[in-house]
């Protein structure tokens, strides 16, 4: 994939230019070796610091970048041996839903997540990670094979929203996602939902009801997007900086609103930048989650699962 840089990451990336030009002329004179090891530990300052200090807007862009990892490069990396199973029995497979077998550390889990492309091509195959009703129906299909089985159920959200299609909606678009949620409200296994990118509307929600919710530092989550919110409140897609700051949609926002368990951290730079590290850092989440839910027995879980829930957005009056 060609190279993709984000406006705010524009000096970086001349600092690696000079880094690499440096590296290339150092066989030639040995002498300019000793100016590269600044210019590496001012490019390793400079990211931590414009990471650290990211604007909303500017998360969701980090959120969305092509080069983030995707569920089935987590499958690659954290987990093992996965078996990807297709289908929802009633009408097709639906590519932007992938989900299969798998192992976390060794213990059997049904893996679900949405999938989108790295290229045109593909992302035409994946609808750019927007499910159709098949793809939450085929994603409850696999939530209860794994229940009749006894295995944890992990679900990695990436998506900007359950498709808005013509077709999508003749074959009940907003039946499978409240169908999907019901489902998963009472699914007698533990439920670990990790946000890894775009967290969007229903489409994500549909997927995302669990025992343990986590967050990618730099993914976002909300009930739509910025540009979409600016459209309808001010009539200005423009305004997209202020509707991301209003909308809470960071992992920092939902964390102190309670709306997440946990924000998972990233590599200076972002996932992107080092997906090895992302990786890691996500599997020790889930696993170190995983650990804890497997010692509740059912009946607790699902009380819990239902208190979470009922806790989230209440009013007190003093």
């Amino acid at each position: 994939m060609a190279t993709y840089t984000l406006d705010f990451e524009k000096p970086l990336l001349e600092l690696e230019k000079q880094i690499e030009e440096l590296k290339r002329i150092a066989g030639e004179k040995p002498d300019v070796a000793k100016n590269i090891r600044p210019l590496e530990e001012q490019l390793a300052a400079l990211r931590l610091d414009i990471y650290k200090n990211l604007t909303p807007m500017q998360r969701v862009q980090v959120a969305r970048h092509p080069r983030r990892p995707y569920p089935l490069d987590y499958v690659n990396t954290v987990f093992t041996d996965f078996v990807e199973l297709h289908g929802d029995r009633l009408y097709r497979d639906d590519p932007a839903i992938v989900g299969g077998w798998a192992r976390l550390d060794g213990t059997s889990v049904m893996i679900i997540g949405h999938q989108k492309g790295r290229d045109t091509k593909e992302n035409l195959y994946r609808n750019f990670g927007m499910a159709h009703p098949e793809g939450y129906r085929k994603a409850m299909r696999l939530m209860r094979l794994a229940a009749k089985f006894a295995a944890p159920v992990i679900t990695l959200v990436d998506t900007p929203g359950a498709y808005p299609g013509l077709g999508a909606e003749e074959r009940g678009q907003a039946e499978a996602i409240a169908s999907s949620l019901i489902e998963m409200a009472s699914l007698q296994t533990p439920i670990i939902t990790a946000v890894i990118g775009e967290g969007g509307s229903g489409g994500a929600l549909a997927v995302g009801l669990a025992d343990r919710v986590l967050m990618l530092e730099n993914s976002v989550y909300s009930v739509i997007s910025p540009e979409g919110c600016a459209a309808i409140l001010w009539k200005d897609a423009s305004q997209r900086e202020r509707a991301a700051e209003a909308l809470k949609i960071t992992a920092q926002d939902l964390l102190t609103l309670g709306v997440i368990d946990e924000i998972v951290p990233e590599p200076p730079g972002g996932a992107h930048s080092d997906p090895e590290g992302a990786a890691a850092s996500l599997g020790d989440a889930l696993q170190r989650h995983l650990g804890q839910l497997r010692k509740l027995k059912v009946d607790k879980l699902l009380k819990r699962r239902e208190e979470k829930y009922l806790s989230m957005g209440a009013l007190t009056e003093k």
